[in-house]
């Protein structure tokens, strides 16, 4: 597995797979091509397919500035390699492709040309979460431990900083109000949930709190904001919203919190590792899935739990998100995403509860559960995965 560093990557919204992975590779193309005259770039699958809704034209229009580029859409053809195709071709005159380059979104901001993950730049001798917990076992350490020690001497400054954009995006989500870009004209709902959460006691206010902290990022996001993928810029909102909680409501401090996020780098890691964090390649149990399962483990920690319980709250919540398809109105990253950022926190939240009152023995282990969410995944038709054609999507709207 590679650093935890590559989940939580700070950038701007609305998608990392969509927005800051095609930037990216726009960047390293114009780098790569100093004298380009003019460019062409072509999206495939469902890269095109909702392209548009997350901005992709104008993040990549943005990165090849000043050459001139022509973006073109092909939603229908879907390279063999992964679902996020995208071809970059540079031009000279007569309009002749001098160079041509095609790679791949793969999901939390990452590129690759050939689809699939980097497996040379692993840090960590082990990947699978029974060997890390035997690990935890013979050395009497906790997760966070196991990450600290495989991890770079910087770690917790890179982790307080992403903290730091966290608490930013919730702060500023929460004081935004008006209607998120786009044609849904969806109005913006953290700071009104946020003022109504006040007017609440005990753990119907908690559940609020939590709901308006997940809004919140989540809406940033969706406007193009600052935010952390924590593993993807559709889920970015699950984790903040519960380790805000966490740090609003039961007064822990910056230093626990870094480690429950540390912890929940790793469960990310896991995940991205063995299954996917790619909503085009898995559907939505990749993106909110992965984060509430991510926010679960953190808040577990955090409570005191054990590795085994750590290891359970990560499985309970990633079990009841499977099967769970993406399917973004219009393909925009808002319905239904921003609800269901709201809705992971709060399923995040409910698992840490349950596992916290067992003594960490289930029958289903986490390796297991991603063994099944991985395979789901290949499992769901195209229509469910990023291509804004089927589920909520296919119906339109009014």
């Amino acid at each position: 597995m590679e650093s935890i560093k590559e989940i939580f990557k700070t950038g701007y919204g609305p998608s990392s797979s969509h927005t800051m992975g095609p930037r990216k590779a726009a960047e390293i193309f114009r780098k790569n091509n100093p004298g380009i005259i003019k460019a062409r770039v072509t999206l495939f699958g469902s890269l095109a397919a909702t392209g548009k809704g997350h901005m992709t034209d104008k993040a990549i229009l943005e990165s090849m500035r000043p050459v001139p580029t022509e973006i073109i859409w092909q939603p229908d053809i879907f390279l063999p390699a992964h679902p996020n195709g995208i071809r970059f071709e540079a031009l000279d005159k007569a309009g002749q492709v001098r160079e041509l380059w095609t790679t791949y979104s793969i999901g939390g901001g990452d590129i690759s040309d050939s689809g699939k993950r980097d497996t040379t730049a692993s840090i960590y001798p082990i990947d699978t979460m029974s060997d890390i917990l035997q690990w935890c076992e013979t050395n009497g350490r906790n997760l966070w431990e196991f990450v600290e020690m495989h991890e770079a001497p910087d770690l917790w400054d890179y982790l307080s900083e992403a903290w730091k954009v966290m608490q930013e995006a919730i702060e500023r989500g929460i004081d935004a109000e008006g209607v998120l870009p786009g044609r849904l004209n969806l109005a913006r709902k953290a700071s009104s949930y946020h003022t109504k959460a006040g007017s609440f006691k005990g753990t119907l206010a908690r559940r609020a709190f939590t709901f308006a902290y997940a809004l919140a990022v989540a809406e940033e996001n969706a406007s193009g904001g600052k935010i952390v993928t924590a593993p993807t810029c559709g889920s970015c909102g699950v984790v903040p919203a519960v380790l805000y909680l966490l740090k609003t409501q039961y007064d822990f401090n910056d230093k626990k919190i870094l480690r429950g996020l540390a912890t929940a780098g790793l469960i990310g890691n896991l995940i991205k590792t063995n299954a996917s964090i790619s909503g085009a390649e898995v559907g939505c149990q990749g993106e909110v899935g992965s984060a509430s399962s991510m926010a679960a483990a953190a808040a577990e920690q955090m409570f005191g739990g054990t590795p085994g319980q750590i290891e359970y709250a990560a499985s309970i919540a990633m079990e009841h998100f499977l099967g769970l398809t993406c399917d973004p109105l219009l393909g925009l990253v808002q319905i239904p995403c921003i609800e269901r950022n709201a809705f992971g926190a709060a399923r995040a939240l409910d698992a840490n509860m349950y596992a916290l009152l067992s003594d960490g023995k289930h029958l289903v282990s986490f390796d297991r559960v991603l063994q099944a969410m991985k395979q789901t995944g290949h499992d769901l038709p195209r229509i469910y995965k990023e291509t804004a054609e089927g589920g909520l999507a296919a119906l339109g709207i009014r």
